[in-house]
């Protein structure tokens, strides 16, 4: 119940209005967000590296309405690109597709993603395409495959959500083009029809995806990450959940499945000593940094996500 509250909250024009003009909102949302600026972001990026993690940058910000707001956003989005690049940091990084156009104008989506796709491309930078709610998942599957297929990129990966019914068939056609995939539970409310109503069932399905893509990687010719950091391998696990992520580390093992080829990815803010511990594992983590001004929608969500984030933003209202 409380999850649904949050999760309507966070699409809400009022509680957004209301929660932002909280100046208190905005210093906690700082635990979650790398700052308002790019310069910040990729400050962040450093300290992480020399945490010996990498990253993958994400510019906040979903559903632009007009095709000059999905043309400022793009080219906001290539300024990143060529800051990765001139500041050396190890990082990816990740597009909404409702950024750029989609569902407004899907054509000027893809041609907004070609842009960004040629410019990584070019620069040896890893672009992965994140999955929103249902609605977008068709049209961003299918703006994947026409990237890959029409235009030849193979500079990008996808986002699977484990609480989708389908979303083990989706995984299997992805991993037969060696698609490099990032797992997570899901943030979004969705309907029974469409996805898993009890956090048990959406577990078992996290756990059973991740089976197949270390299946995957089993393969000599599944490629471990970058030497550079900047290209994950085809597992990823996107969470903090230490039970899903102690599968993956112990089906790796019982396949004798090397290190570099399973990839933790985690969120920034959340679970540092955890993702210190898995780096001294051996294991490569990636730490998801989003940074920019639209970060009320992205901070609601993390709220939903664990009783724990909420309880910190409701004792900082009453601290001085």
């Amino acid at each position: 119940m409380l999850r649904s509250i949050l999760i309507y909250l966070s699409q809400a024009a009022w509680a957004k209005r209301l929660v932002m003009g909280v100046g208190i909102a905005r210093r906690v949302a700082k635990r979650f967000v790398a700052g308002e600026t790019l310069e910040e972001g990729i400050a962040a990026v450093a300290a992480i590296n020399q945490q010996g993690m990498y990253a993958t940058m994400d510019q906040l910000g979903e559903h632009t309405e007009t095709a000059e707001q999905a043309a400022n956003t793009t080219d906001q989005i290539l300024k990143i690109l060529d800051q990765i690049h001139s500041s050396g940091v190890k990082s990816g990084l990740s597009v909404k597709l409702t950024q750029i156009g989609l569902g407004m104008d899907d054509t000027l989506c893809a041609e907004n993603l070609i842009l960004i796709l040629t410019s990584a491309r070019d620069k040896g930078i890893f672009v992965r395409i994140d999955m929103e709610d249902y609605t977008c998942l068709e049209p961003t599957l299918g703006l994947y495959w026409k990237m890959r297929n029409q235009y030849g990129f193979d500079n990008l990966g996808m986002v699977i959500q484990s609480y989708l019914y389908r979303s083990g068939d989706d995984v299997a056609a992805l991993l037969q083009s060696d698609t490099t995939i990032r797992l997570v539970k899901g943030a979004y409310k969705e309907p029974p029809e469409v996805a898993y109503p009890h956090k048990k069932d959406v577990d078992a399905a996290f756990d059973q995806i991740t089976a197949q893509l270390l299946d995957h990687a089993r393969r000599e010719d599944s490629p471990p990450v970058s030497e550079d950091g900047r290209c994950p391998p085809v597992t990823a696990l996107g969470t903090h959940d230490e039970a899903r992520i102690n599968f993956g580390i112990q089906y790796a093992e019982q396949y004798g499945i090397p290190k570099e080829k399973l990839e933790i990815q985690m969120l920034y803010g959340i679970r540092r000593d955890l993702q210190r511990q898995l780096t001294n594992q051996g294991y490569p983590v990636r730490i998801y940094v989003p940074f920019g001004t639209e970060w009320y929608p992205y901070f609601m969500r993390r709220l939903a996500e664990r009783p724990a984030n909420l309880w910190f933003f409701i004792s900082s209202l009453f601290r001085k």
